[in-house]
């Protein structure tokens, strides 16, 4: 059994016997007299310590070694006492040299600070660790106040000499020197006491303001500025160090307090006091309504009957004071323990990684730091921080997670001091009456290195990296650091400078074109949830910020822009699809890389749809949340809150969220009480005001008349839940919100290109559905197609039956043969609601029908609109396209290379869409206003006429044009493309040029009554003769028809057809004589021209009269400028879809030309002079030949003079 009285061996002995008796060899006290006397083999002992430190406690994971040298005092017995040896006035000893680096390579290890790691520590890191790090505090109370020299100022010397050195010309050994003296440097700016463990001395020695004074008074911070301007060039190994000793130097520290005065501070801190005692005092106020009493201890029990007729028992003098007392007591009477959340959050922050925790400087502390910040940000800032982005940037080896962190805080930190120095100045300047050149001096290039496009990269990859790996420490880290570019952002916007201004606005477009970061501020708000206060504060200080300058920005650029990413959709293979070769792969992949590059679009922002994302029910609870830590919240905190609480409710309407029996009871004791705030805070006022208007809304709420019944009932229980987005507008208003669904666009239009060939285009289109794996479709429209020939077939066999069976009439005619039998149209119908949709989305498809020949009835939008086999296809045309498709499915169409069937098929342009769906001439003018000064469209009037042919060259031969094909070069393609864009090109100014010339003159300016009523006589007499005219012709037709019923049938019939043909052929042989009569009118007298008109109108006359046998009512007409003839006009040229402007088709016999003349109008003639004319036949033939009257110009039933040809 062990002797309990004897010590515990924490140590081996062998260790400990080997180490102690080098500590002994390296000196001690002097015997002659008091100073310190090196042993004589002191260099090799204190390298032999270094290699056990090495070799035992690192390398085996102890800290056996250390423990015996904390025990054996060797850094203040022996390791500063040789330092402080080699005095400046001795630089020149080698051997001193030699010593203090030796003792600077043993006091950084044992200075480097000692943490747990919970996968690696033992009992024994448990055992020596609190004794270790109690030795460290004293360490750093022997470096910081050494009794006969300045330690810091030795180990910058010996470092000087390596420094000195240019980068390329230093060995291994200069760059381990520097870099050994800067972790020592950060080792003491790390060591802090514990607050687990006693304190040995007076804290304030090792206090931050010490530490400052310190490396101020010792030119450490000379050299650290050393390392920071050349960062970037002679010492870049050096920056993630010299990042480590900034972070652990500034971290805690009040920016904004180091640039004020010493009177401005005292009175920040005063009301800061202030501030705490209006806090305890309103704590005081509500703790006295319910402090005990000079009487608390005598017994009080009373009994509470509630509404069920059950009774609870409530002890205490305080509850029988009123019910609400009462009530009240009972609650707080009842016991929960909350289950406390066990997650990593709790051990993810340490003492030196925490950054949130205040640090206080003495007024000396602070005017030092104070040079060292506007030095370092004057010199260092921009070196040191462009080389650690390229570091963080490439991942380099010496970066650690830990770097990361540091980097964004440093950046948040000097920003923030940036900003006010600046505003300090600012107010010296003005106070001291300084020109307005000093005061419009620009500071923003000092901190010009994190303002740049590679630093806004690395900011937000590693904001969304640490938000999806939860790394809240991380994350908090960016948060800050963004949230402080954008404030700095702001004041380089509102700068004087015009340059300030131009960054700013590169800034900000830069930022705030990204939606993926609008976005992932959004997610960080809502992801809340037990991260603490100092993440809270830092999360919602930087939605504060962006969404106020986002609204502003908004306001200032009415036409910003973001650029959305989102995921491309690809074409998933069906299951039952058949296999498929590598091509077909390939051609998927590539069409999938086509939609992948339309998946980033820019669209136009809208601040009203942004600002609605944060306005969720998780957001809310995230800044509730804040607000619930209200007694400890200053102004700015408070104000926060405030603005957002008031965005929701009333400029966004969405008060319903607040709702909530938790909140409620929240804000009437953020009022009220008990242990509210107090009504003299900052801001209490706006505070009231707002709770007042939310409690009024919530008791309208609930009062609200509805259709419905149990409408409060229903809100009772909704104030106990938190409120879905789905159900919000119904809660709102009280009726489900109506959603109307969009009917879905049509797919665009295809066509065939120029250079396919009619024959090639089912195979084409074929090909396009066989590409893209549509063989269901292929196999669908085969047997659809099938079955529609099939029926066709059967209905012409009937028909044929059916009239060799049908029984002759007395007169050898059959009763049908008089009717056009036409064959009925055949529906096609979908096999599923797969292929239904397919018919209407489905683009290739589509074009596959129409090439077949099938029409589609209904809407452009109409989703169930219905295909059908016309009557007027062919069998044999049905028949071809279906061998066509099973062809093309064994034998597909080859191309040429590098092109498949979709390059073959192209989208329908829009004017190609617009001329076929354009409706031709509507004689209606009574509609659309054009008989009554209304705009003239385009649409209503054809070509213009040619000009004339000037009289001295009617004398002379018509030039004619040689149709042989002789010595003419073959044109391609894109030559006559060319030509003919030229030619429209041409005739369309042509026609501009004189259409205001051939329509308007200036004879309608001029307003004659007796002309106007001469004219309307004339009209009157026109249509009297035109309609005894038709009359004529009528009775004569019927008398044929009468006595051609006891004729042959089939004789009649064939006669008719000839005559058809016959008066067709006159029609366009009339028309092309116009043509060339309009070319050369002078070839001929006026008798011949007037011949040739009236036989081209008898002939008109004639054809349209055999074709429609029954005169269409007339309309009453309106417009004196009317025609007769427009209205006579045959049905198939009103709804044709070529337009009026468009030459006649030569095919039509019943079209007739715009250009010539009409007979029934020979006898209603105008002059210029507005004449009477009442001239015959028999005049007319005798008026000379060499003074032709004036021929009348008619287009489109229009009566046009041209004072011009007279």
């Amino acid at each position: 059994m062990a002797d309990p009285w004897e010590q515990s061996q924490t140590v081996d002995v062998e260790v400990r016997a080997y180490v102690t008796s080098l500590v002994n060899a390296v000196g001690g006290t002097s015997t002659i007299g008091e100073y310190y006397d090196v042993g004589d083999d002191a260099p090799a002992v204190l390298n032999d310590i270094l290699r056990w430190l090495r070799l035992y406690d690192e390398k085996l994971g102890r800290l056996d070694v250390k423990r015996v040298l904390a025990e054996a005092n060797l850094v203040r017995g022996d390791l500063l006492e040789i330092l402080a040896l080699w005095s400046e006035e001795v630089a020149d000893n080698k051997l001193k040299a030699k010593l203090a680096l030796a003792c600077l390579q043993l006091l950084t290890p044992l200075t480097w600070p000692v943490e747990l790691e919970e996968e690696k520590s033992t009992v024994n890191h448990h055992r020596h660790l609190p004794y270790l790090q109690l030795a460290q505090v004293s360490y750093k109370r022997a470096i910081l106040h050494h009794e006969h020299a300045s330690i810091l100022r030795t180990i910058v010397r010996i470092a000087l000499p390596s420094m000195v050195q240019p980068r390329r010309e230093r060995s291994r050994r200069d760059e381990s020197i520097i870099r050994v003296a800067l972790y020592l440097f950060r080792n003491v700016t790390m060591i802090t006491q514990p607050q687990m463990l006693p304190s040995q001395g007076d804290e304030n020695e090792i206090s931050r303001s010490s530490t400052v004074s310190g490396f101020a008074e010792q030119d450490v911070f000379n050299l650290l500025l050393t390392i920071g301007s050349g960062a970037n060039d002679e010492f870049q190994e050096q920056d993630v160090v010299l990042l480590e000793t900034l972070f652990h130097l500034l971290k805690g520290v009040d920016g904004r307090k180091l640039f004020m005065e010493q009177e401005q501070v005292q009175h920040e801190e005063s009301e800061e006091l202030r501030n705490l005692m209006i806090k305890e005092k309103a704590m005081h106020k509500g703790y006295n309504k319910h402090a005990p009493s000079r009487h608390h201890r005598f017994g009080t029990m009373i009994w509470v009957k509630r509404d069920d007729l059950r009774v609870s028992t409530v002890s205490g003098q305080q509850s029988i004071t009123d019910e609400s007392t009462t009530l009240h007591q009972m609650d707080n009477s009842k016991k929960w323990n909350k289950p406390k959340y066990r997650g990593k959050v709790n051990l993810e922050t340490t003492e030196s990684s925490d950054f949130n925790a205040r640090c206080e400087l003495t007024e000396q502390a602070r005017k030092q730091l104070k040079g060292f910040v506007e030095d370092f940000l004057d010199s260092s800032f921009n070196p040191l921080f462009a080389s650690l982005r390229k570091a963080i940037d490439r991942e380099a080896d010496r970066v650690q997670d830990m770097h990361r962190k540091q980097y964004f805080y440093i950046i948040h930190w000097f920003l923030s001091a940036e900003s006010a120095r600046r505003e300090q100045k600012q107010k010296e300047l003005r106070a001291n009456a300084l020109p307005a050149e000093e005061l419009q001096e620009s500071t923003f290039a000092y901190i010009a290195a994190v303002l740049d496009q590679e630093t806004f990269l690395i900011l937000n990859r590693f904001m969304q990296r640490a938000f999806d790996e939860k790394n809240w420490q991380l994350l908090q880290a960016t948060l800050l650091c963004f949230t402080q570019i954008l404030l700095t952002t702001q004041a380089m916007a509102e700068s004087e400078d015009e340059e300030d201004q131009e960054i700013a606005e590169n800034i900000q477009n830069r930022i705030f074109y990204e939606e993926s970061t609008h976005d992932r501020i959004v997610a960080v708000l809502r992801g809340y949830s037990t991260q603490g206060f100092a993440y809270l504060d830092t999360v919602t200080e930087c939605v504060h910020v962006f969404v106020r300058m986002l609204e502003r920005y908004s306001k200032q650029n009415v036409d910003l822009q973001v650029r959305s990413k989102r995921r491309a959709r690809k074409k998933q293979r069906k299951q039952g699809d058949a296999p498929r070769d590598a091509n077909e792969d390939a051609a998927d992949e590539a069409e999938d890389e086509r939609e992948a590059q339309v998946a980033v679009t820019e669209r136009k922002f809208d601040f009203a749809r942004f600002s609605a994302k944060f306005l969720s029910q998780p957001c809310v609870d995230t800044f509730l949340a804040l607000l619930r830590y209200y007694a400890e919240l200053n102004p700015a905190q408070l104000k926060r809150c405030h603005r957002y609480l008031y965005r929701l409710a009333f400029k966004h309407e969405l008060a319903v969220y607040l709702f909530r029996v938790d909140i409620l009871a929240l804000l009437h004791k953020l009022i009220k009480g008990p242990q509210g705030l107090s009504p003299e805070t900052e801001g209490f006022k706006d505070w009231e005001q707002l709770v007042q208007q939310i409690f009024r809304r919530c008791i309208k709420w609930m009062s609200k008349d509805t259709d419905r019944d149990g409408w409060k009932e229903m809100c009772m229980v909704e104030m106990l839940f938190t409120k879905i987005p789905n159900t919000v507008f119904y809660l709102q208003n009280g009726y489900e919100r109506v959603v109307e669904k969009r009917p879905p666009r049509a797919p665009a239009e295809l066509e065939f290109k120029a250079s396919v060939e009619d024959e090639r285009k089912v195979p084409v289109a074929v090909s396009v559905l066989l590409e893209q794996g549509k063989g269901d479709a292929l196999d669908w429209v085969k047997k659809e197609l099938g079955r529609a020939v099939e029926e066709r077939q059967a209905w012409m066999d009937a028909e044929k039956a059916k009239s060799t069976l049908e029984p002759a009439r007395e007169d050898g005619e059959r009763p049908e043969a008089d009717a056009v039998v036409t064959a009925p149209s055949i529906f096609i119908s979908a096999d599923n609601d797969e292929r239904k949709s397919q018919l209407f989305k489905d683009k290739h498809l589509r074009l596959l029908l129409t090439t077949l020949g099938l029409q589609r009835l209904g809407a452009a939008e109409d989703t169930d609109a219905s295909w059908v086999v016309p009557s007027e296809l062919e069998l044999e045309n049905m028949t071809e396209g279906l061998k066509g498709i099973r062809d093309t499915e064994f034998d597909p169409p080859s191309f040429e290379e590098g092109q498949t069937a979709v390059d073959m098929i192209r989208n329908k342009s829009a004017s190609t869409s617009r001329h076929a769906t354009e409706g031709t001439f509507d004689d209606d003018l009574e509609e659309d206003g054009s008989g009554s000064g209304g705009d003239i469209d385009e649409n209503m009037f054809p070509p213009n006429l040619r000009e004339k042919r000037k009289a001295n060259d009617a004398d002379g031969p018509a030039k004619r044009r040689r149709l042989t094909k002789r010595n003419r070069k073959e044109l391609t393609e894109d030559e006559v493309n060319e030509r003919a864009a030229e030619r429209k090109r041409k005739e369309k100014e042509r026609n501009a040029k004189i259409k205001s010339a051939l329509y308007i003159t200036a004879s309608d300016d001029e307003s004659n009554a007796d002309a106007d009523e001469e004219f309307f006589r004339q009209e009157a007499a026109t249509r009297k003769k035109t309609e005894e005219a038709i009359k004529a012709e009528l009775v004569k037709d019927a008398e044929r028809r009468m006595r051609g019923l006891k004729t042959d049938k089939g004789k009649t019939k064939g006669a008719k057809n000839r005559a058809g043909k016959k008066s067709k052929k006159k029609a366009a042989l009339s028309e092309s004589e116009e043509e060339e009569d309009a070319m050369d009118l002078d070839d001929q007298t006026p008798a011949a021209r007037r011949q040739t008109d009236a036989n081209v109108s008898e002939q008109e006359d004639s054809a349209s009269e055999k074709e429609s046998p029954a005169p269409k009512p007339r309309r009453p007409r309106t417009n004196p400028f009317e025609e007769e003839s427009s209205e006579e006009e045959p049905d198939d040229e009103r709804d044709s879809g070529t337009p009026s402007t468009s030459p006649p088709a030569h095919d039509d016999a019943t079209a007739t030309s715009p250009l010539k003349e009409l007979s029934v109008n020979t006898g209603s003639e105008r002059t210029a002079g507005a004449e009477k004319t009442a001239a015959s036949d028999d005049e007319e033939d005798e008026v000379p030949v060499t003074k032709p009257a004036a021929r009348r110009n008619v287009r489109a039933g229009f009566v046009i003079d041209d004072s011009d040809s007279e």
